[in-house]
């Protein structure tokens, strides 16, 4: 298992057609185009001075927002589909040093405090275990970051860090099963091989609670649509924890530890917190909550235009619009379309459900005028919860589910 150097990567102000992340293997030659990349409406200004179209080997042109680590958004056009081709899915990393794995010698430890025994597992035992398919959404807990007003700091997404794949893997449960679980046991702590590329960066390593550990959706995938997970996906086998925003979907996985005292660390505490008490979910991560802040976990209900752009021209008379709306697993039960500014509502119809945890594609006829026309989403789950008219405002910009409203031009 080799990792890529602090030299191998060079910034986002290269020319065209220089290497990104040096030319090792899978990593290899991040092309810059010359396309600009078209930002959704709200991001900070100035954002597209730096942000550009680049290609990393294997997928199609993405959204660069950085590069080091690299952090690449899916373009509004990639999500028009319920499932999300591997190429055109998105990239998040907080370490740039960035492994290349060999699967025949990849293994993951798995032990710790609250386990009765310790063992590792090869790459070739994984596939051996019973395989389970989940679809489900993965989205950055960050995703619409750059639409907070005011702007917070991060990486200022706009749409595009999330999509939806079929996983295929073990359940992580039963990989616990073969080291046994203590009656103390509180949590499952998860490491990557990916790590940071000076010592005083702190390694990101991540826990969930012993009851989301044990669900049997929560999986290690080692495939993705069908397909090895890319690279810059997680390969050789990551963690997918449906429902539950993207910080706890541990790629390149190389440690499984069950602890018997809530996982300290930057990356658990001060960092992925919402403040108690302002966003309506319902699972908690009790062992790591305080009274001012919790950590957050599952995804708030949302839904996303992707047929049009805001500004777009349509021909006048029937215009289908569509879009997707997710949510942390209890189901899509509606989505409303408002073409007054919210007065009225009409209810769209729903595609295909593939799953609680998955993209529904969902359509509206709107009868276009000369002139403006707006269009405004709203989506409801199977358990009453809506999205917001206003944001919810907190620090780090998460949970952003504001309904989101369009002009297209007659």
């Amino acid at each position: 298992m080799s990792h890529l150097n602090r030299r191998h990567f060079l910034g986002s102000t290269v020319a065209a057609g220089a290497a990104l992340l040096g030319g090792l293997g899978r990593l290899t030659q991040a092309q810059t185009l010359s396309a600009a990349a078209e930002l959704t409406p709200g991001l900070p200004a100035g954002l597209g001075s730096y942000v550009t179209m680049a290609t990393l080997l294997g997928k199609k042109p993405l959204i660069q927002l950085a590069d080091r680590p690299p952090n690449y958004e899916s373009p509004l056009e990639y999500l028009r589909t319920p499932i999300t081709p591997n190429d055109e899915f998105f990239i998040r990393y907080h370490l740039s040093d960035i492994p290349e794995i060999d699967a025949k010698t990849y293994k993951i430890a798995v032990g710790g405090d609250g386990a009765n025994h310790q063992a590792e597992i090869n790459f070739d035992d994984l596939k051996k275990m019973p395989a389970v398919e989940v679809v489900a959404v993965n989205q950055c807990s960050g995703n619409r970051r750059g639409l907070s007003t005011p702007h917070v700091a991060g990486v200022q997404w706009g749409y595009g860090a999330m999509g939806c794949a079929r996983w295929k893997g073990p359940r992580l449960k039963d990989i616990l099963d073969k080291v046994g679980v203590k009656a103390e046991a509180i949590e499952v702590g998860l490491n990557g091989a990916d790590g940071p590329a000076v010592d005083k960066t702190p390694d990101f390593i991540k826990s969930i609670p012993l009851w989301k550990a044990m669900d049997e959706n929560t999986i290690v995938a080692y495939e993705m649509n069908g397909q090895p997970l890319p690279h810059l996906n997680g390969f050789p086998a990551r963690l997918i924890v449906p429902g539950w925003t993207g910080t706890y979907w541990m790629k390149h996985l190389t440690n499984i530890d069950v602890l018997t005292k809530p996982q300290g660390g930057f990356w658990m505490n001060p960092a992925y917190r919402i403040p108690v008490g302002r966003f309506p979910v319902r699972d908690r991560f009790i062992t790591q909550e305080n009274a001012i802040s919790t950590p957050i976990t599952e995804m708030v209900v949302n839904s996303l235009i992707t047929s049009h752009r805001d500004g777009d021209k349509v021909k006048p008379g029937k215009v289908t619009v569509n879009g997707m709306a997710w949510d942390g697993g209890y189901g899509i039960r509606t989505v409303e379309v408002s073409t007054d500014g919210g007065k009225t509502w009409t209810t769209a119809s729903l595609g295909r459900d593939r799953g609680r945890y998955a993209f529904r594609p969902w359509s509206f006829v709107l009868t276009a005028k000369k002139g403006k026309n707006t269009v405004t989403v709203n989506a409801t789950n199977r358990i009453g919860q809506s999205q917001t008219a206003e944001l919810i405002f907190n620090p780090a910009g998460y949970h952003n589910n504001v309904m989101q409203d369009i002009t297209l031009n007659g």
